[in-house]
C-alpha cells in the first residue's frame, strides 16, 4: 500500500507541475477575446494577458510563525514564506507527526486573497517524525487572477494512511502575510458574461489557441451560492464539431476561481479546425460535497474574436 500511495503522490507532484507551469493559459502572444454571437465588441479588458498581476508575488511578504493544525498527533507549523526562482511563493511548513502511525498529509483546497489556487504540497511522514516542507502557490494562477500582493492564504487539510483512511480532513487554518492591508481584492472579471445564476456567475475571458495542451478558454468563476460548488461543461463544440473539453472545478462559498477550459490539440486537428471561431456549451453546476445538481444550463453559444 505504501508503494500504491508513493505512486500517487508522484502522480499528483507532475500533474500539479505541469499545470503549473504551464496551466492558465500562458503567456503564448495574442489570444482572442470572448463574445456574445453577433457582438464584434470584447465585454471589458484586454486580450492579450490573462492577468493584471506580475509573474508572482512581490517577495516582499513574510508571515510570523503559526501553528495552522494540532488535531489527532499531527501539527503543521507555518514557519517562513519563501520565493523560490522556479516554483515561485510558498509557506514553509513544519509538520509532526506525533501519532503511532505513518500518515500522508495534504491540502483539500487551498485559497489566496478569495481566489482558490492549485498547491504543491504533499508530505508523508512517519510515526514520530518530522518534515520540512513548502507548500507552493501556483505562480501562473496568482497572475491570471491578478494577484502581486499575497495577503491572506486559507488552507484545508487532511491526513490519512496506507489504507486511504483519513485520520482527517478539511481542517481549516488562516494565515495572514505582512501586506494583509495591502491585498488588492478587486475581481478580475473583464470578459463575456456566459452564465449568473443559482450564485453561481460564470465569465469567458480569452481564448489562448496556442496553449500547452493546445486550446485553453479561460473563464472567470465567482461562487455567492451559499455552498461549495463544483462546475462541469457538457456538449461542448467548436466551430460545429463535438470536443471533449478537460475541464473540472471546485469553488468554494464566497470564493472566486480563474480556470482553463482545455481542448487538445489532437482534438482539434482531427476535426480539421486551425481557429477556435465559434463556442457552444452547457455548464453542469454541483454542490462539491453531496454531487447534487445545482443546475444545467441552457446551452451557451460565443465567438473568439
Amino acid at each position: 500500500m505504501k508503494k500504491r500511495t508513493n505512486l500517487l503522490a508522484l502522480v499528483l507532484s507532475l500533474t500539479a507541475i505541469t499545470f503549473t507551469l504551464f496551466g492558465c493559459s500562458s503567456d503564448t502572444g495574442q489570444k482572442k477575446s470572448i463574445a456574445a454571437p453577433g457582438n464584434g465588441t470584447e465585454a471589458g479588458g484586454g486580450a492579450e494577458s490573462s492577468g493584471t498581476g506580475t509573474a508572482q508575488a512581490s517577495a516582499d511578504e513574510s508571515i510570523n510563525e503559526q501553528v495552522l493544525v494540532d488535531q489527532d498527533g499531527i501539527k503543521i507549523t507555518a514557519t517562513e514564506y519563501v520565493t523560490d526562482s522556479i516554483w515561485g511563493d510558498g509557506i514553509k511548513l513544519l509538520v509532526e507527526n506525533n501519532s503511532a502511525k505513518d500518515y500522508t498529509i495534504g491540502c483539500d483546497a487551498l485559497i489566496v486573497n478569495d481566489y482558490m489556487i492549485t498547491d504543491l504540497f504533499s508530505a508523508d511522514v512517519a510515526a514520530g517524525k518530522k518534515s520540512n516542507e513548502v507548500m507552493y502557490l501556483s505562480s501562473t494562477e496568482l497572475k491570471a487572477a491578478g494577484i502581486d500582493t499575497v495577503g491572506q492564504i486559507e488552507m484545508y487539510f487532511h491526513a490519512y494512511d496506507s489504507n486511504w483512511d483519513n485520520l482527517f480532513k478539511n481542517v481549516y487554518s488562516k494565515l495572514e502575510t505582512s501586506e494583509f492591508a495591502n491585498m488588492d481584492t478587486t475581481p478580475n472579471d473583464e470578459g463575456q458574461e456566459l452564465y449568473n445564476a443559482n450564485g453561481v456567475r460564470i465569465v469567458g475571458k480569452t481564448v489562448d489557441e496556442n496553449s500547452f495542451w493546445g486550446t485553453a478558454i479561460l473563464l472567470y468563476i465567482e461562487n455567492t451560492s451559499g455552498q461549495n460548488v463544483g462546475i462541469n461543461v457538457d456538449n461542448m463544440s467548436i466551430n460545429g464539431y463535438m470536443m471533449t473539453p478537460l475541464f473540472s472545478t471546485t469553488v468554494y462559498d464566497g470564493k472566486k476561481s480563474i480556470d482553463d477550459i482545455t481542448i487538445m490539440s489532437s482534438d482539434l486537428e482531427a476535426n480539421g479546425i486551425t481557429s477556435v471561431d465559434q463556442v457552444e456549451l452547457k455548464f453542469h453546476i454541483y454542490n462539491a460535497e453531496s454531487y447534487d445538481t445545482i443546475a444545467d444550463s441552457d446551452a451557451i453559444t460565443y465567438t473568439a474574436q
